[in-house]
């Protein structure tokens, strides 16, 4: 799947079937990405210096089967010329 950061996607499988949203980052090795507001978790996290801890929802990854394309736009499909 040719999948890019901006992408806008539809949910497949899992708690969020239906749901789209838009690519914000991508791990090619684990083929996994994650999708604005989508697979929310909560994270606990320590609070240091800069910033203020506690439990704070973020998106966690979702692998890339359960993704599909919303764009048709970006997914130009090329027609091969037979002579």
């Amino acid at each position: 799947m040719k999948l890019k950061k901006g992408n806008v996607v539809k949910i497949l499988t899992g708690k969020d079937k239906n749901k789209s949203g838009e690519v914000i980052e991508i791990n090619r090795y684990l083929n996994r990405a994650k999708v604005k507001g989508i697979n929310i978790v909560k994270k606990h996290v320590k609070t240091t210096k800069e910033n203020k801890g506690g439990i704070i929802p973020k998106e966690n990854f979702i692998h890339i089967s359960n993704l599909k394309i919303e764009n048709k736009k970006e997914d130009k499909k090329i027609k091969k010329v037979t002579k």
